[in-house]
C-alpha cells in the first residue's frame, strides 16, 4: 500500500533537498502531519520569505537581508585585507574561527569545467576593483584544496598578482580533496594562522 497523494509528491518535494532520503523524507512529513497547521504555516512562509528578502551583498556577495552585508558593514574589521572563499558556507565556517577580521569575496562557486563555470564567472573584475580602489594590502585564498579549489585559487592569484598586493594561502590542517565547510573550527583556525605567501 502506497501513500496518499499529497504525502508521496512532498516526500518527493523533500527529497530533493541536498542530504534528505526517502525515509527522512518521510519522517517529516509525519512531523507536519502531527503538528498544527501554524507551525506548517511558519514553516512554509519563511522558506518563502528566504526567497523573497534574501539579497547578495553589493560589495563581496555575502548574504544579507538589506544592500550590504553585517561584514561590509562593521567599521571595526581590518579592511585592508579580503579573503576569497567559495561560497557562503565557507565564509560562515571561517567566522565561526572568530580569528579572521578582514573582509571577504565570496566568488558563488569555484572554476569547474564539469558544471560549465569557467574563470569568467568568478566575478574577479569586482575584486580587481575593490583591491584598487579599497588600497586592499593582502588576499587570503581559502579555496578548497582540492583540483577545482587549487584551480581558482591559481587563477585568482594570476589575475591579483600585478596589482602588487600580498596574496597568500590558507595553510595547515585541511587535507586535500576536502572543503572549508565542513573542517571542524579548531582546524580552520591553525588554517588561518598559517597561511603561507603565493
Amino acid at each position: 500500500m502506497s501513500y496518499p497523494r499529497l504525502v508521496e509528491n512532498l516526500i518527493n518535494q523533500l527529497t530533493k533537498l541536498p542530504g534528505v532520503g526517502r525515509r527522512s523524507a518521510e519522517r517529516m512529513v509525519f512531523w507536519f502531519l502531527n503538528n498544527s497547521v501554524e507551525s506548517a504555516g511558519e514553516f512554509a512562509d519563511s522558506i518563502v520569505r528566504l526567497k523573497e528578502n534574501m539579497r547578495i551583498c553589493s560589495v563581496c556577495h555575502n548574504l544579507s537581508e538589506r544592500e550590504l552585508c553585517a561584514v561590509c558593514e562593521n567599521a571595526n574589521r581590518d579592511r585592508k585585507i579580503i579573503c576569497v572563499v567559495e561560497d557562503h558556507q565557507h565564509l560562515l565556517a571561517i567566522e565561526k574561527t572568530g580569528v579572521y577580521k578582514g573582509l571577504y569575496h565570496v566568488l558563488m562557486g569555484p572554476i569547474s569545467p564539469t558544471e560549465g563555470r569557467g574563470p569568467e564567472d568568478l566575478k574577479l573584475n569586482k575584486l580587481i576593483k575593490r583591491i584598487e580602489e579599497d588600497k586592499i594590502e593582502e588576499i587570503v585564498i581559502a579555496t578548497d584544496p582540492d583540483i577545482e579549489g587549487e584551480m581558482t585559487a591559481l587563477h585568482i592569484a594570476n589575475e591579483v598578482k600585478p596589482l602588487g598586493v600580498k596574496i597568500s594561502r590558507i595553510g595547515l590542517g585541511i587535507p586535500m580533496g576536502s572543503s572549508v565547510e565542513f573542517a571542524d573550527v579548531s582546524t580552520l583556525t591553525v588554517s588561518m594562522s598559517s597561511r603561507s605567501e603565493m
